[in-house]
């Protein structure tokens, strides 16, 4: 499946207009405990330096690939640090297999309660996989968002890449920014809110 690339307008913002978003977002989080009010808070990777992985990338072996440098390693510490402040947790965390989006999840968040592990195929990187591949991560995602708003038992995070946000949202995030997803009513993917925890 082809994917274009989206370009999303910049959020212009000062600093007391970047505090009020991320406080917005937080009520939504907290407003995720009934039937039909269920969100995914799905961020893109902390800072890896780079644009592709090397030629030599094996997806079980991550000193072949794009790896978290110290700044991205501390920035998912803050992203971490943003939610424990405001007693914030995530009833579930899901993440791409690739090693830059688990260690920003399990350095933000920790394991699952539950046992359950982080990687998740469908928010893999679409890049050398097959259409069919790609179709049905697409399919997954949406299935799962779904699952996720019907049930309003609280929210779930999900780590990503930047061509799934663009071949899914038609949206793109920058290092460590999140988008705040729900259902528009016809079952697509919403966006509700953007914010960057890093800027506030």
């Amino acid at each position: 499946m082809q994917r274009r690339q989206f370009i999303a307008a910049p959020l212009v913002l000062g600093l007391p207009e970047l505090a009020l978003a991320s406080e917005s977002v937080a009520q939504r989080l907290r407003a995720t405990t009934g039937a039909g009010n269920g969100a995914v808070l799905m961020f893109r990777h902390a800072l890896a330096p780079g644009t592709f992985d090397p030629p030599e990338f094996a997806l079980g072996n991550c000193a072949t690939q794009r790896n978290l440098n110290e700044q991205g390693r501390e920035q998912s510490r803050q992203i971490g640090a943003w939610f424990a402040t405001r007693q914030l947790q995530p009833k579930r965390v899901r993440s791409s297999p690739w090693c830059r989006c688990v260690d920003t999840a399990r350095l933000a968040f920790g394991d699952n309660r539950d046992g359950s592990g982080l990687a998740w195929a469908a928010l893999g990187s679409p890049r050398g996989s097959s259409e069919a591949t790609n179709a049905s991560s697409l399919k997954q995602l949406q299935a799962a968002l779904k699952a996720v708003v019907q049930q309003g038992a609280g929210f779930e995070v999900w780590v990503s890449h930047n061509f799934v946000f663009n071949g899914w949202l038609g949206a793109s995030a920058r290092t460590g920014e999140a988008l705040l997803l729900g259902l528009k009513p016809d079952g697509k993917p919403q966006v509700l809110d953007r914010f960057d925890t890093l800027a506030t």
